[in-house]
């Protein structure tokens, strides 16, 4: 008993140790998604801001590829000392684990969670041809016309894909979903009016709204966007408790020392809350969303079992 009380403490000193040299060399974070993403960007935008607290270098290195799942496993067979990190977005943690029938690491036990930080809401649009002035109107002329109206996404089985889904089981529609190789294919598709409706970010809508070639029909998330506040939300339009986001966070590998994942947390989250990363993500339609390690956890095993039964209603299956 006592020997196991000596070693947890000497366990406790050497991890508080580390926090306090840490970092002790320039830190490399995987983006698992090509460069130019919402998730490269706002990853690249943190790690200036823990270079300039720190005086250490954070360097953001992109690892494309299989949905995210290669970048992820890399972080997940790392050093777990802090000095690899992961930023990614929900798809390998949430998504590609009811896709997959086996991922190359463990979402619950290859990682320590540091926070949940950003979510993004996701607007509906309609092309002008589409006789639709808002939620209630869709969800009718979806009825009357089943198999007939087409909404598109950047990808099969991404986030916006799937609150497509989630938007036909829960409306009762009929609504065929017209997958492209990214969201800028399927943007150009909608303003051109080659599919009818598009579930996207809401920055790269927002001009074609304004300039009145693209019609908003409502927000994703659970409360109106303070960029377009006029536009209802989807679940007060008539799909009552509808709610569909995507999310921006960090990870370690698994048993990296508490004490640093503390101070990783506690500068990540001084620097979302900041007054100019504060304004930048109200710009992208996105809030911060600051969590501990064990509230992210119990975030994303909600997230997980939701878009589980979406992904199974729907037969979705990995390309």
């Amino acid at each position: 008993m006592m020997k196991s009380a000596l070693f947890l403490m000497a366990v406790v000193i050497c991890g508080s140790a580390n926090a306090q040299t840490y970092p002790s060399k320039p830190i490399r974070v995987v983006v698992a998604f090509a460069p130019g993403g919402g998730t490269d960007i706002l990853a690249r935008a943190t790690a200036q801001k823990l270079t300039e607290a720190w005086g250490q270098s954070v360097v953001v290195e992109n690892r494309p590829g299989a949905s995210g799942n290669i970048g992820t496993e890399l972080v997940a067979r790392a050093q777990p000392d802090g000095h690899t990190l992961l930023a990614t977005s929900s798809g390998p943690f949430v998504i590609s684990q009811s896709l997959y029938g086996k991922l190359p690491f463990d979402p619950a036990k290859d990682f320590a969670p540091i926070t949940l930080a950003v979510s993004y809401a996701y607007l509906l649009v309609a092309h002008n041809a589409v006789p639709a002035r808002g939620i209630k109107e869709l969800i009718a002329l979806a009825k009357a016309r089943p198999g007939r109206l087409t909404c598109g996404s950047g990808g099969l089985a991404t986030p916006p894909h799937l609150a497509t889904e989630l938007f036909k089981v829960m409306s009762g529609t009929d609504i065929v979903h017209v997958p492209f190789k990214g969201t800028g294919a399927a943007l150009t598709d909608a303003l051109g009016g080659h599919v009818d409706l598009l579930f996207g970010n809401l920055p790269s809508q927002l001009p074609h709204v304004r300039n009145g070639r693209l019609r908003a029909l409502g927000i994703s998330t659970e409360r109106r966007s303070a960029l377009l506040p006029q536009v209802p939300t989807i679940s007060e339009s008539g799909v009552k408790g509808f709610e569909a986001s995507s999310w921006f966070g960090w990870f370690a590998p698994a048993n990296t020392p508490s004490a640093i994942v503390d101070k990783l947390h506690g500068e990540i989250a001084r620097i979302m809350h900041g007054p100019d990363m504060n304004q930048r993500l109200l710009n992208e339609g996105a809030e911060p969303v600051v969590n501990t390690p064990r509230q992210f956890v119990d975030y994303m095993q909600v997230d997980s079992a939701k878009w589980a039964k979406v992904i199974k209603a729907a037969r979705i299956k990995a390309e």
